[in-house]
């Protein structure tokens, strides 16, 4: 069986891989992403996650099997990681009763092969309507810090959400059943 690279450093998309019984290497892509707000969000996801991909696959060449992935928030406009506090309780407020998409780009990649897949999954999330206190009280735990949108629907984050209409796992940065369907049709690999 071919060797899983996760060219990610996110700790979430590698605690949901590491629930499979597989061999994975956690290998940094260095590439810097650039988002631009006026630019097609699932192509900018596409596109950020393809580069990461190509990147990391650079450093392979016997067949391993490279997967990375970008995540997005949209709402009016893409919203990625919020630099500032006051950024990040900008974001919140925008999604805050409203419902906004949450658009993830896969990019797999087989080093040494011209085989390559790129694909995106759109997970639709409603937030509660909240004060402007519970924000703030949410910004307090530094969990926005990182995250697409400032918020993480894995923690405190998930009293924020109302509902969600899609994948779960896609809110929370990789799409699981999307990445196994993708593994398993074009690349012969089987998450268990």
């Amino acid at each position: 069986m071919n060797k899983l690279i996760l060219a990610s450093s996110s700790p979430r998309r590698k605690d949901i891989l590491s629930r499979f019984d597989i061999d994975i290497e956690i290998v940094s892509s260095s590439i810097e992403e650039k988002i631009r707000t006026n630019e097609e969000p699932k192509q900018v996801v596409m596109s950020l996650a393809f580069q990461k991909a190509l990147d990391v696959t650079e450093k392979f060449y016997d067949n391993e099997i490279v997967i990375a992935a970008d995540t997005i928030v949209f709402k009016d406009k893409i919203l990625g990681k919020p630099r500032t506090e006051n950024e990040a309780l900008d974001m919140l407020k925008l999604l805050n009763g409203n419902v906004h998409s949450v658009i993830t780009g896969i990019s797999i990649i087989q080093a040494g092969t011209n085989k390559k897949v790129i694909d995106f999954v759109e997970t639709k999330v409603k937030f509660r309507q909240l004060s402007e206190e519970k924000l703030r009280r949410y910004i307090e735990t530094n969990e926005y810090k990182d995250k697409a949108g400032s918020y993480a629907i894995q923690g405190y984050g998930s009293v924020l959400v109302d509902w969600i209409h899609g994948s779960y796992f896609n809110v929370v940065g990789l799409p699981i059943s999307k990445l196994d369907y993708l593994l398993e049709k074009h690349f012969n690999f089987k998450l268990f």
